[in-house]
This record gives structure tokens, C-alpha cells and sequence, in this order.
């Protein structure tokens, strides 16, 4: 993939971009472990891809005014506009999925079709129910049985390269910033949903021990064309653990031919 900055209201914006024809936009989840992970290459072959990288994440900065999904979700709006990109399908990943439902509650005169895979956001259960483990107060192991179906897929601090150990300890404090209060959710979101009147997909890993079927449930009882899909073999990060099946559930939503 083809890397560039974009200056984004004083942000350097980290942006990762391959293929050519419709544009399919990905905002990746709390586990961003490359620039080029297998999803994005199985998508170009079909579709023009662009990623960026969330503030505090990779190579974009992380300015004292951007700290809530909502921040996020207007960013990537601007974002869209910058690129005067229309028919867009929208792919958003865990936390990216939390982001790519607030931009379709705020503005879908752009979006074509939206994704939402493994996606945070909602809060099924009651107020004093625990919806989501805590992953910022569980061990490592803990954590990583969590978001992993295949374990030897997962990073290991202990043992990768010391920059690679600081990146990703980067990551988890910038997630930990837009995730945290609320913890993993909008309580306003639900409420919003119905405005979201493109297809929508939305996909669970059959293993995903963080977001559960009541999440999913959660998000397709309240946008009007919802429907959600799981994938067997999978955690919650998919894009790493089935890349393939999942390029092919996107592209076939979204009525282009499978990757192969």
C-alpha cells in the first residue's frame, strides 16, 4: 500500500491507500498491528481502499483537542469532504466501528454502504452490567484470550522488538482515551441509530469474547436496513485471523465481485 500524510485540521493524518475504482474507507480497530495487514490487499484487488491511522496511533499525532469517538467521527467526516469521495463504503473495526456509526448517525449524503465488524458503541445490558471486560485492568494473557481466537497470531511485548513494544503500548494508551468514559460506549448512540437509513452489515467473530451477540443485536434492532453476518474461526479481530472470508463478506455487501 501507498503511505502519505494529509494535514486535517492541524493533524498530519497518517493515511494508507491501494487499488483503484469505488472507494471502500477502513478505521481500524484497538488492535492496529501494520499499515498493510491482508484485508486491505484482499479489498484493493476489487476497490480503491483508504485507511487512516487514528489519532495516537501509528504515525498520527495525537492533539490535546482530539480525545472521544466523537472527535473521531467528525474528523473522518471532514475527511470524506477533503477527498470529495462519494458512494463510499464505510468498514469500521472494533473501536472503528464504534466511529464509523457515529458518522452515519451525523451524515450519510456520502456513504453508499456501512460495515460495522465487531463494533463498540452500544450498551446492551442494564447500567450496573459489565457488557465489556475491562481490558485496561486485566492482565496481558487475560486480554489476549479475549480479542483472540488464534493466540499465536497475538503481539507479545515480551518478546518483539523494542519499537514495535513501544508503538503498541501507544496504542493502548490511545485507546484506552477514547474507550474509557463511557466505558466502551455512547449511552446517546442508541438513540440516534434509526438515522442511519444506508445497508448496513454488521459482523461478529463467532469467538469473540468482548463484543457479544446482544451487541449485535443491539445495533441491527435499531437501524432500519441492518443485518448481521458471523464469521466462524474468528475472535474479535477478524481482519487478522480471517482476512480472507471477511474481504468477501464486505465485497459481496457491498455488490462488488469477491476478492477470490
Amino acid at each position: 500500500m501507498r503511505h502519505s500524510f494529509l494535514d486535517l485540521d492541524g493533524i498530519s493524518l497518517e493515511l494508507s491507500q491501494d487499488g483503484r475504482g469505488p472507494p471502500i474507507i477502513v478505521l481500524h480497530g484497538i488492535e492496529k498491528l501494520t499499515n498493510d495487514p491482508p484485508l486491505f490487499d484482499l479489498l484493493a484487488r476489487r476497490a480503491r481502499v483508504i485507511a487512516p491511522s487514528h489519532p495516537g496511533f501509528g504515525q498520527s499525532p495525537l492533539p490535546d483537542w482530539v480525545d472521544t469517538v466523537d472527535d473521531l467521527s467528525y474528523l473522518y467526516l471532514d475527511l470524506l469532504d477533503r477527498l470529495d469521495l462519494s458512494d463510499v463504503v464505510l468498514v469500521g473495526l472494533s473501536l472503528g466501528g464504534w466511529v464509523a456509526a457515529e458518522m452515519a448517525v451525523k451524515s450519510i449524503h456520502r456513504l453508499a454502504r456501512l460495515v460495522l465488524v465487531s463494533p463498540f458503541g452500544v450498551k446492551p445490558g442494564g447500567r450496573e452490567a459489565r457488557d465489556v471486560p475491562d481490558i485496561f485492568a486485566l492482565p496481558p494473557d487475560e486480554v489476549s484470550r479475549l480479542v483472540w481466537l488464534d493466540r499465536a497470531l497475538a503481539p507479545d511485548l515480551l518478546t518483539m522488538p523494542e519499537d514495535a513494544a513501544e508503538q503498541l503500548l501507544k496504542h493502548q494508551e490511545a485507546a484506552a482515551l477514547y474507550l474509557w468514559e463511557p466505558y466502551m460506549h455512547n449511552p446517546k448512540l442508541p438513540r440516534r441509530l434509526h438515522r442511519i437509513t444506508v445497508p448496513t452489515l454488521v459482523v461478529r467473530g463467532t469467538s469473540d469474547r468482548l463484543i457479544s451477540e446482544a451487541h449485535t443485536r443491539a445495533y441491527c434492532d435499531r437501524i432500519p436496513d441492518a443485518r448481521s453476518e458471523t464469521l466462524a474461526g474468528a475472535g474479535h479481530v477478524p481482519e487478522y485471523e480471517q482476512p480472507a472470508l471477511l474481504a468477501d463478506r464486505i465485497l459481496s455487501f457491498a455488490g462488488f465481485t469477491p476478492a477470490g
